[in-house]
């Protein structure tokens, strides 16, 4: 192996951060402060800084891999034009980024929690977590939710249960992100710990309607440009579906933030640079945050709700019920030649076995899953086709 110059590599990394140090906002957070559960003894010869390695460690996991076949917000559809999940992540990522730089923030920890912060989500989107949440209440062990499990997966379950030990401020932006819940202004509690994320993570699987706030700014902008990617994403893609027409959309909305996805993102982008300059929060201004909640309004009723892309909704059902079951008994009866040991329970650390429940094994195994390989595990006749559109 090639013999690196040691005394280089640390200069190079010293020099890094004294710069970030005068280049940043005294608002943001320095890669110099990333915290980790576990210290780790990486040598001189890694040179990269501590948000940027948390980047790197989610790129190569095998659940953000999944992300390929993840439902955004349209399932058993075939059009390669929709959004999926992986591409929503990339959005997100983006956006923030966009917003991180002009406020002067660290858009290392604003790309890893944006690349992080839907790892967990179970096949076809919010539907399945609706139908996870009733089977993990049935076996007590408390509801199913999406930022909960981003943060299981990548800690607790990843690298055959080792997790990747990620930076506090990163699983905590991760934990609190919740893009469904508006805001029209975000200040950061950055009084957290390791034990605090423990807590949060126990109080919100008991109380899904708990309100958590990222403990760094970075945490801020990622929960509002999750909003902003998906708001006006949602439409066109509903609009190529021809489930609404453009015409259809709220005229208060369009007055401020327009009828494209381009120009709504833009007018939200904007508006928060623009209102959180300097600032010790960020924020939308009183209009544009009122219009925004608005379209949030109308695309839960005509896109989220709409009645057309229901049509498989109890079938899934019933095979989430199938399968948690099936998964449950294999288990309980040692049936090694099913899939969840040959595929998930095979040479897990006992790190991950020792403290989770056969109910939460199975409920880790399922969330992971991709559309379509929930499919295959599913009895052929009762799996629903995928139609064209």
């Amino acid at each position: 192996m090639k013999k690196f110059d040691e005394d280089t590599l640390e200069l190079a990394r010293s020099v890094l951060d004294e710069q970030e140090a005068g280049r940043l906002s005294a608002l943001a957070t320095l890669n110099k402060d990333a915290t980790r559960r576990a210290v780790e003894d990486r040598g001189d010869t890694d040179y990269r800084q501590g948000f940027s390695i948390d980047v790197d460690r989610i790129l190569h996991a095998h659940a953000y891999a999944r992300y390929i076949d993840k439902t955004q917000v349209f399932y058993l559809i075939k059009n390669d034009h929709i959004t999926h999940r992986v591409l929503h992540v990339q959005l997100v990522s983006k956006i923030a980024r966009t917003i991180g730089r002009f406020l002067r923030l660290n858009e290392d920890l604003i790309e890893a929690i944006a690349l992080g912060h839907d790892i967990g989500h179970a096949p076809f989107g919010h539907d399945g977590e609706r139908y996870l949440t009733a089977l993990c209440k049935t076996h007590g062990i408390g509801s199913f939710q999406h930022n909960v499990q981003s943060v299981q997966f990548l800690d607790k379950v990843e690298r055959k249960g080792v997790g990747w030990n990620l930076t506090l401020q990163t699983l905590d932006g991760i934990l609190c992100h919740d893009g469904e819940v508006h805001n029209k202004m975000l200040q950061p509690d950055t009084a957290k710990t390791f034990e605090t994320l423990e807590q949060e993570l126990s109080v919100k699987k008991k109380d899904p309607d708990t309100t958590l706030v990222p403990m760094t700014l970075e945490g801020c902008v990622v929960r509002m440009a999750d909003t902003i990617a998906y708001i006006g994403r949602d439409v066109e893609d509903a609009i190529r579906l021809n489930l609404i027409n453009r015409s259809d959309l709220p005229s208060k909305c369009v007055e401020y933030l327009g009828d494209t996805n381009g120009t709504i993102v833009f007018n939200l982008v904007t508006d928060m640079i623009q209102n959180s300059f300097q600032k010790k929060y960020v924020a939308f201004s009183t209009e544009v945050s009122d219009a925004l909640r608005q379209l949030k309004k109308f695309n839960l009723k005509h896109i989220y709700l709409n009645p057309q892309i229901k049509g498989h909704s109890s079938t899934l059902k019933k095979l989430f019920a199938v399968l948690f079951e099936k998964y449950l008994a294999d288990i309980e009866n040692k049936v090694y030649s099913s899939v969840i040991f040959n595929r998930f329970l095979n040479g897990m650390a006992p790190a991950y076995i020792q403290p989770h429940s056969n109910a939460e094994i199975v409920r880790d195994f399922i969330s992971g899953m991709t559309d379509e390989y929930f499919l295959s595990q599913c009895p052929d006749s009762m799996r629903p086709a995928i139609q064209r559109m």
